[in-house]
């Protein structure tokens, strides 16, 4: 199977490509190193696809390009029989600073990418969604049925993916499924998250940074979660035209993962506070029993769990890993 990843040097499409080769697949990255942060993290990530491709037998290829330009767009799909698009603006006060951006990447890049698969008559199109669609909680856990009041313009641009990507379905019988990701982590990860930014500042005798008064719940998934569910949408159809929830069917608060990252990593060191930072969710929490039941997905770590992985794969990749960290 010939695999496209858009957005394949970043954070979780890295993890995908690098999962699709070492299952076999020929796998396609299209990226245009945004430099959001560190560009060589990114490169590092390339370098991970091509040791893997190299040690095994499936073709990779690597095309430095924009999912704004249709025609780079066209190119690249032509030849996919599947299609996992991660590319997208990230960073929910990034979209409050630069809406605009937000909308020409996340919006206009999701319709050349759909286009170009009907186009292409692709097998299916996975698209990259977010607990942000959601907005402030009526009742949680979340589940798909909640309404979608989203307060950011990254949360409004995720939800106008997942209608274009429902009005292809159903006009041009294109198969998609949308996965609302709830913040992710884990080796590799954006270090302007808060589990890599705690990390790095208790590593280096810094206090812990919380912003508010962290009572703020999150409902983080480990990468390797999100890799099996993208996984098995290669070959399943049980999801075709639906959106579902990718989560840890867990929660801990900010002042709980602070504590927990500084209570293994430098105990003496006290927690700051820095004012709330605008368009922050007050809570998330997935419900994931529409994925398990369409997909067979099961969360397979705890937060402590999947914290404790980081901590260690941090520590062992920190020679190159946090220089990048600590400069973004």
């Amino acid at each position: 199977m010939h695999v496209l990843v858009t957005g394949g040097a970043g954070f979780i499409g890295g993890h995908l490509a690098e999962a699709f080769l070492r299952d076999g697949h020929d796998v396609t990255v299209l990226d245009n190193l945004e430099p959001f942060y560190a560009e060589g993290i990114k490169r590092h990530t390339l370098e991970v696809h091509r040791s893997v491709a190299d040690a095994g037998d499936a073709t990779y290829r690597f095309v430095e390009g924009d999912v704004r330009d249709a025609d780079t767009v066209a190119a690249v799909v032509s030849d996919a029989d599947v299609v996992v698009h991660q590319a997208a603006q990230a960073g929910v006060r990034e979209s409050v600073d630069n809406p605009r951006k937000v909308a020409d990447i996340n919006v206009d890049g999701t319709v050349n990418l759909l286009q170009a698969s009907t186009e292409a008559d692709v097998d299916r199109v996975v698209v990259a969604s977010s607990s942000s669609v959601y907005g402030k909680p009526v009742s949680l856990p979340y589940e798909e049925s909640h309404p979608t009041e989203p307060v950011s313009p990254y949360g409004v641009s995720k939800l106008a993916q997942e209608h274009y990507a429902r009005v292809y379905t159903e006009l041009h019988g294109l198969p998609t499924v949308c996965l609302r990701y709830f913040t992710v982590y884990g080796p590799r990860m954006r270090p302007n998250m808060a589990i890599s930014n705690f990390v790095s500042r208790c590593l280096n005798g810094e206090p812990p940074v919380v912003y508010g008064d962290g009572t703020q719940t999150r409902d983080f998934t480990y990468v390797a979660d999100v890799v099996d569910a993208n996984r098995t949408l290669l070959t399943c159809d049980a999801a075709d035209g639906e959106v579902m929830n990718v989560g840890s069917a867990d929660t801990i608060s900010i002042q709980a993962l602070a504590e927990t990252v500084r209570d293994q990593l430098a105990p003496e060191l006290a927690i700051e506070y820095e004012p709330a930072r605008e368009a922050d969710a007050e809570h998330t929490h997935a419900s994931v029993a529409k994925a398990r039941e369409r997909i067979g997905y099961e969360p397979s770590r705890s937060i402590a769990e999947g914290v404790g992985e980081f901590i260690d794969w941090y520590r062992a990749n920190r020679e190159w890993y946090e220089p990048l960290v600590r400069s973004s």
